[in-house]
């Protein structure tokens, strides 16, 4: 089942809210592949035995992981962190996040510097490519459990939007063209 994506609404409501434009101007998942965004569609019930979530591991050398809970009782700062994912950045590495349960969405910049909402559920696991401007926040049910993985060591820098010089957006722009 291919991950749901559309443009997002000018508006200033919640951000938890879907944001679609009316009429909905949906992305397709070949859109979004063209600006780097890859997306599987896993079963989260078997994440620790996943043959396929080893697979795609192997295949990309994702060697670290954790788990992340982002719901107010359970992550410390909690609305300090949902402010900071919630800045407009770049990272100098792939983001790469596994839906383990619960909702939330993934903006991320298309060539014309639009907005495009990604749903992130159960079972999504997403990689943003290092250089994309994104953001990500929760949904409406305030929960989601994720699995966060890394090429080597975890690096949680985070540059905010303008980061125009970095040489990773400069290339990360041209493989866009």
């Amino acid at each position: 089942m291919p991950v749901e994506a559309w443009y997002m609404d000018n508006s200033d409501g919640d951000q938890r809210l879907p944001h679609r434009r009316d009429p909905n101007q949906p992305v397709s998942p070949e859109e979004l592949q063209k600006l780097g965004v890859l997306h599987w569609k896993l079963n989260a019930d078997i994440y620790e035995t996943d043959p396929q979530l080893a697979q795609i591991r192997k295949d990309k050398g994702y060697s670290y992981m954790d788990i992340i809970d982002i719901h107010k009782d359970r992550l410390p700062n909690y609305e300090d962190k949902l402010k900071m994912f919630f800045e407009e950045h770049l990272h100098l590495d792939d983001e790469i996040r596994y839906s383990l349960d619960g909702q939330g969405y993934f903006d991320v910049r298309d060539k014309e510097d639009r907005w495009i909402r990604i749903s992130m559920s159960k079972g999504d696991l997403i990689t943003l490519p290092a250089g994309i401007y994104h953001r990500f926040t929760l949904d409406e049910t305030n929960y989601i459990k994720v699995m966060r993985l890394f090429v080597g060591e975890p690096v949680w820098k985070a540059y905010p939007r303008p980061a125009e010089d970095f040489e990773i957006r400069q290339q990360y722009k041209a493989s866009i063209q």
